[in-house]
């Protein structure tokens, strides 16, 4: 990506909001756009690591064998009247609604009462039992507390699974199945997300897990054994019977071993039980032919909640104690952000950055002409791009000096080893999410090939 071209503002930020430090940059960088309380526009940036998310997402549940469809956000009231949430739902302001002349609509705030629409009409046999669902797309409720930026809005990006069993033992393994795909995602993105006990709330069910990331921004209270890796929401005293229910459900036995936490929820998964197939009339056909209700599960992962989360935990602060973003280099959507100074140095920034695209390297160039080298280096820190590549007055001919944003580490390169650093991370970094340049820069004498390697690189 070209500054010149990208339309990105820049911004000299100083002072931030203390709570939600890292997306107040993306706003007065007009990385993000507000549109109203609670509604946001993407500029490339957050966009494409958000797209990265439901990537990491999407293959972790695709080696679960879960197929991906795609359910209308814009939904007939009379789904929801079988299930018996439209009055709730409405009346509470959850849901925003539409009247036409076709009738009246629901905005999805959740997807049960679609997907058992789809799947009544999709399985009918014990045979394609059990199977799971999921979706990546926006949800819409009318909170009436926006807050936090991405944490809570209005319209909000969401992956929700759902798993149609035959039996409640086989509701359990598809249970099981999916909270071992969440473990691994959120392993892939950086997040310590921990499964606590929860309330199913207006999604009803007899059992549901929240995933819990502990944090000082965080609205929910937990009470937690970190070495454990257990623990409950808060809301789970407000049950009569929580003492029972959590020694039951959960095993937990002595809540007053517990220490009390503020929490980020990323994600929810419910056993949902016959709740919906029931009261929609939703049943598949056993080997006696007999029908009988789905046994299901219902999972979320608030994958713009996750983006908010990540940034705020991708905080920095450079020698000055500006404010500024390093994002991990697994989900950094460029790896290195390129700056020049003068019109020679400018020419071998260019065919730099075309070198890289050769190898399907992705990186930021600022090819702009005004700003000093310090400017461009806090843009690159506003932007979040993991490396800061500087051609400027202390750089050789062939030579670049390589810059670690999160933690100011400076290192000079030639720029052929520079492109073969890149390249082994960008061949790595998707699998490992502790990938680093540091570890590729310094090439052995013994590594022949890889010194052949770079003696083909021509820049």
């Amino acid at each position: 990506m070209k500054l010149s071209k990208a339309g990105i503002k820049t911004a000299r930020i100083k002072e931030v909001d203390p709570n939600y430090p890292a997306q107040d940059i993306l706003l007065q960088s007009g990385q993000l756009s507000q549109y109203g309380s609670g509604i946001y526009g993407y500029h490339n940036v957050p966009l494409k690591v958000k797209q990265r998310i439901e990537e990491i997402i999407r293959k972790e549940l695709e080696a679960k064998d879960c197929i991906e469809v795609e359910l209308p956000t814009l939904q007939p009231r009379e789904i929801w009247e079988e299930s018996g949430r439209w009055d709730r739902y409405t009346k509470d302001g959850t849901m925003l609604t539409v009247k036409s002349r076709k009738g009246e609509f629901g905005l999805s705030p959740t997807a049960e009462e679609a997907i058992v629409d789809f799947a009544r009409e999709q399985i009918s046999s014990h045979k394609k039992l059990p199977i799971i669902y999921y979706q990546i797309g926006e949800k819409y409720r009318d909170e009436l507390r926006n807050r936090g930026c991405l944490l809570r809005g209005k319209s909000f990006l969401m992956m929700d699974a759902y798993s149609f069993n035959k039996r409640e033992e086989d509701l359990q393994q598809s249970y099981d199945t999916v909270k071992d795909a969440y473990m691994k995602i959120f392993k892939q993105l950086g997040l310590e997300a921990m499964p606590v006990a929860a309330e199913s709330g207006a999604i009803g069910g007899n059992k549901s897990e929240e995933f819990m990331v502990l944090s000082d921004i965080g609205e929910d209270n937990v009470l937690v054994d970190e070495e454990q890796k257990k623990g409950f929401n808060e809301e789970v005293l407000e049950r009569p019977d929580y003492e029972e229910y959590l020694r039951n459900e959960y095993g937990i036995k002595d809540i007053d071993a517990l220490k009390k936490k503020k929490a980020i929820e990323l994600g929810h998964i419910f056993q949902l039980g016959t709740k919906y197939s029931e009261s929609m009339n939703a049943n598949y056909v056993d080997k006696k032919n007999q029908q009988n209700p789905f046994y299901m599960g219902c999972y979320g992962i608030g994958v713009s909640r996750t983006l908010a989360t990540i940034y705020e935990k991708s905080l920095i602060r450079d020698e000055k104690g500006n404010p500024g973003i390093s994002l991990p280099v697994n989900l950094a959507p460029y790896l290195l952000h390129i700056i020049s100074k003068g019109e020679e140095k400018g020419k071998r920034a260019e065919t730099l950055y075309e070198v890289l695209k050769e190898h399907n390297i992705e990186s930021i160039l600022d090819d702009r002409e005004e700003g000093s080298i310090g400017s461009k280096i806090r843009d690159c820190q506003i932007l979040g791009t993991p490396y800061i590549g500087i051609l400027g007055d202390r750089t050789k001919e062939d030579e670049i000096e390589v810059q670690v944003s999160s933690t100011g580490e400076k290192k000079v390169l030639k720029m052929a080893e520079l492109v073969l650093a890149l390249k082994k991370l960008e061949r790595d970094r998707k699998t490992n999410p502790n990938a680093r340049l540091e570890d590729y820069w310094e090439i052995s004498k013994q590594e022949k090939e890889e010194r052949q390697e770079e003696k083909e690189i021509s820049i």
